[in-house]
């Protein structure tokens, strides 16, 4: 069966852009509500979708976490060369910490993380979330549950370099968040089951912006885009961005 693959998005609006960077295993899907929202509050919005991401679980395995920060940059510059001079990023996950990472190196506006981990603590649970998301990724394919279950167990052993990768990554930017100045906002689920929560005080406490805000979310998930929370975190996260100095 031929699944459709999702693309990115660019949603143009006014001088003002965000990037809205998804999480492992996702794609620009996970941001278009978001994207949507800050749109119709006058926002450019670009979603982009890293390599290996939107596609089958092998092809994931098949790229490095390094790949994911080059498309990130990709991005950040695809905007500059359409004249964008002034960029928040948006970042869930993952994506968060790229956008961290974004905003050690470049100058941004703001950057705002939404449930992201700054502790890799919780192989597991990576581990978890990977196995769910090819084992739904084959469901659609119509594969048997024997062949299915044969397939996912190779692919999580396949999957421990990348996982390396990942952890190796999230300790760069730990070790670098005090170094950022840029205006922060952090938006945690009190109830994500896929990261230590406590990386988000962590977060807020580090950087070393006059301007940071923190705000928790007791009715979500990790999947905080998609939660019930979610109207509030479009809200918060629009009001965060008309507070700023565009």
């Amino acid at each position: 069966m031929k699944m459709k693959q999702p693309e990115p998005f660019m949603f143009e609006g006014d001088e003002r852009a965000v990037l809205l960077l998804h999480g492992f295993t996702g794609h620009s899907a996970d941001m278009r509500m978001l994207g949507r929202y800050l749109n119709n509050e006058g926002y450019t919005c670009y979603a982009p979708i890293y390599r290996g991401h939107g596609k089958s679980p092998e092809e994931l395995i098949g790229v490095t976490a390094e790949d994911w920060w080059e498309d990130v940059q990709q991005a950040y510059q695809e905007l500059k060369d359409k004249g964008y001079q002034k960029i928040a990023v948006i970042g869930l996950s993952l994506g968060g910490v790229l956008g961290l990472r974004l905003a050690g190196n470049t100058p941004l506006q703001a950057v705002i993380t939404m449930c992201s981990p700054m502790f890799f603590d919780n192989e597991q649970q990576l581990t978890i979330g990977f196995r769910q998301f090819a084992k739904d990724y084959k469901k659609l394919e119509g594969k048997e549950d024997d062949v299915i279950q044969a397939e996912v167990e190779q692919l999580v052993d396949d999957s421990k370099e990348l996982f390396q990768e990942i952890a190796t990554s999230i300790e760069k930017v730990k070790e670098t968040v005090d170094m950022i100045y840029t205006p922060t906002f952090v938006v945690q689920a009190t109830n994500d089951q896929m990261i230590n929560t406590e990386s988000a005080n962590y977060i807020y406490d580090s950087v070393e912006s006059d301007q940071k805000q923190i705000t928790w979310y007791d009715n979500a998930g990790h999947a905080i885009t998609f939660s019930k929370e979610k109207d509030k975190v479009h809200q918060d996260v629009a009001q965060f961005l008309a507070s700023l100095d565009w």
